[in-house]
This record gives structure tokens, sequence and C-alpha cells, in this order.
């Protein structure tokens, strides 16, 4: 599909202690495997592979085979451990017990993890050992070839310890990459940005209407995050079914990878997406069966998925550098609240793209819109020439005044380069 990147939730031994079962039940049955999030068993920890998956060299192979096909691994770095994670025989010291010699279990309200446990960064003999043991798992999957980090919740972690961890790593491996998985307040999501994070989750996933869509991409093109925050769109994670997903079907599936894909330099996806997977827990923003109790196997030729458009898109987005980055956005007039309707430029200007989307998977949607004659200086009944890029087709547009017809059922947007007639392609 013309992805650059194959990103792994945790490789490693899974935990057997309060192990949980199918959608997340407090009783795991003997063939469930667990949640990957609760790290650890007598296999190994955190710079152990699952025995299922293979060995350390079946990883190199696969680590190899992606660099053939153009493709890098990241992992997730989660410091969390599950109750039998061998940290917690060798270094007790690390946790914080209670008077009856118990541990209390994740939470991220309200969320609970019944089977996993958290490290205690500031107990007496952490600082440095078990602040370094985390430092070297780093470096130990990136002396295996891994440059991205995407790392679980990072918010409720020491600001200090991240601080510390990135400039040592980088130190060592200057293009290490370190995504930030927080879903928080601003202030603590941009504080996390500035303290080294390369890159960072959005609210993107919950923006659905122009309005809050406008509003949010110009804080971070034109406030105070344009200068530090890298923000990365991704349309759904393991964690994450949102609610729009759930009930616009197969068109919604492509208005989101269209909005991603256009609107930020940094884009992903949870495997599943490009099925249009949308069956949710009622009233919940997860997914029923999840992936992250049970194991699933797909059929990636199944009638609707949208794999084509994907890769058409995905195409588009190497093949215009104004498509990477967030910046050099600037959104115009649509007369539909309906569409969505901007334009993507390098700084010199020599690759603009406009863009219109529809935000409605229901219903076709007209809309005139501007054609920013203007940012060349150039009159309200000028001419451009335009290569329509979703149907490799050059025509032109006279006048600012133009009108575009959107349809859900084929594709609800729509991608133009521009230039002025003459100019050289």
């Amino acid at each position: 599909m013309g992805f650059d990147t194959l990103y792994f939730p945790p490789i490693h031994p899974i935990g057997r202690v309060n192990r949980k079962g199918r959608n997340n039940s407090l009783k795991a049955q003997a063939d469930e495997p667990g949640s990957p999030y609760a790290i650890g068993a007598a296999e190994g920890g955190h710079d152990a592979i699952h025995p299922e998956l293979g060995t350390l060299e079946d990883f190199r192979r696969l680590r190899d085979a992606a660099r053939a096909h153009g493709l890098e691994l990241a992992l997730d770095f989660a410091i969390q451990c599950a109750p039998d994670h061998p940290w917690l025989k060798e270094h007790p010291d690390w946790f914080s017990w209670r008077p009856d010699g118990s541990l209390r279990y994740a939470e991220n309200p309200p969320k609970k993890y019944e089977d996993i446990v958290n490290v205690d960064f500031y107990a007496d003999a952490a600082i440095p050992d078990l602040w370094m043991a985390l430092r070297d798992v780093v470096i130990f999957w990136r002396k295996e070839g891994v440059r991205s980090f995407r790392v679980d919740n990072p918010h409720t972690k020491p600001f200090s310890f991240w601080e510390w961890l990135i400039k040592d790593v980088q130190a060592r491996f200057p293009d290490t990459i370190f995504l930030s998985e927080a879903f928080t307040q601003p202030k603590i999501m941009n504080h996390l940005a500035k303290i080294g994070f390369t890159q960072s989750y959005t609210y993107f996933t919950w923006r659905t209407a122009k309005a809050e869509l406008q509003a949010y991409l110009i804080e971070l093109t034109q406030g105070p995050p344009r200068d530090f925050f890298r923000p990365h769109f991704f349309v759904n994670t393991p964690d994450i079914n949102p609610f729009f997903l759930q009930r616009s079907g197969r068109a919604g599936f492509l208005i989101r990878a269209a909005l991603a894909t256009t609107l930020s330099g940094l884009w992903g996806m949870y495997s599943g997406f490009e099925l249009c997977e949308a069956a949710p827990i009622p009233g919940r923003e997860e997914y029923l069966d999840s992936e992250k109790y049970q194991l699933r196997q797909r059929d990636f030729s199944q009638p609707g998925n949208i794999i084509r458009e994907i890769t058409q898109l995905n195409q588009l987005r190497r093949e215009n550098p104004a498509l990477h980055s967030h910046l050099g956005l600037s959104f115009h007039n649509a007369f539909n609240d309906q569409v969505i309707y901007f334009s993507k430029t390098t700084p010199g200007r020599d690759n603009v793209i406009l863009v219109a989307i529809s935000l409605d998977p229901f219903h076709a949607q007209d809309a005139d819109i501007e054609v920013p004659l203007w940012t060349w200086g150039q009159p309200d009944d000028a001419a451009l020439d335009v290569t329509d890029l979703l149907h490799h087709h050059r025509f032109v547009w006279t006048g600012k005044r133009q009108h575009i017809h959107l349809e859900p059922t084929t594709l609800p947007y729509a991608i133009w380069r521009i230039r002025p007639l003459g100019a050289q392609p």
C-alpha cells in the first residue's frame, strides 16, 4: 500500500498471571494468548521475543526482508510489566509494594489493567539502575536495526526520565525517532514534544466537522506548536475505534484516509482499517473482538476494501513534496459546510496541491470553490493548468469560482495539482 514503516505492538513474552481473555475478560481460556501489553514472563522481558513469534534470528530476517521492500520496522516501547516479568524477581526494589506484599495493578481511567503492574521510577533502587535498564532496552533494539519507537503513554511517566533517555539514545544514534502516544491535555502533549519527542499523536482522531478540523490545523500550523510539535495523524489505533468510523461505512474510511494523508506529513493506520472494520463494543470507542486479547486472521481481498485507494493516496504523497509536511497549509472557501477545501504548497511554490474532501459519508455534496489565483498575483478571470491526480487528466480552469461534485459511493474527495498556464512542470 505504499507505507514506509511497519509498526509492531509489543512482540515480547506475555505474562500468565491475571492474563486477560477475549474482549478484556478477567479470565483467559487455555488457548487465549493474553494482551501483548502485559509484558514479561518466564521466557524473558522487554529484550526478548515471544516464542510463538520466533527467535531473534527470525526477527533479523524479517527486518532485512522489510528493508528490501523499502520498509522500516517500528516497535512499541511500553514501560509496563506483567506480574511475572523477570524484573519482579530480579529487581523487586524497582517496584512499590504494599505492606501486605502485593502490587497495585495499572490503571488509566476508566481503563483497568489487572494483568499489568508498573515500575516505580523514584524507588530508592530505581535511580539510576531502572532508568539505565530501560535505556538499554531501547539501545538493544536500536542495535538490531529499529529506528522508530512508538512510546506508550509517555505522559504517565516522569518527564525528566524522557528528557534524559531521548538525549542519551540520540547522542549514540542521532536518527532515532520517538513517537509520543499521549492523548492528554495540550500543554502536556506540547511539553513532551519540547523535551525531545520527535513525533506526536494528535486529536485528529476526534476532529470530524469542518470548523473543528480547520481550527485544529490552524493551531498546529500557525500557532506556537508549529515550532516544536510534529503531528502524526492516526486514523485508528488498536485502542481506538472512532465513533465516526463505526457508523459511516466505506465512505467514512475513505474520508478519514484522505484527510490524514493530505493534511499531515505523517499518518498511520492500524491493520483492519483498509478492510473498513468497525464493529465496536456497544457504546464505546473500542473494537469488538480486539486483537489486543485474541488472535485473528483477515482476508485482505474481501469485497469493499479500500486498499487501492490507500495505495493511490500514498503514491501521491510520495510524488508531491507539498504533502510531505503539515506545513504549507491554507484553507480556502468552499461554500458548503460539508466540504473542506485547502491547498498545500512547498516553500518555493514549485508544488501546489488543492484538495477538496466531503465530510458527509452518506450523501453526495456539491460546492462552489474559490481557486487561489491571488497567490500567484493573478486576476479573478485568469486561467490555471490543472491536473486531476486521481483520474490522471489535465485541463484548464478559467476564473476564480469553480464547481465540484463529490460522491461517497465512488470517491468523496478530489486532489489536483495546479500551476499557472505555461509554467514548467
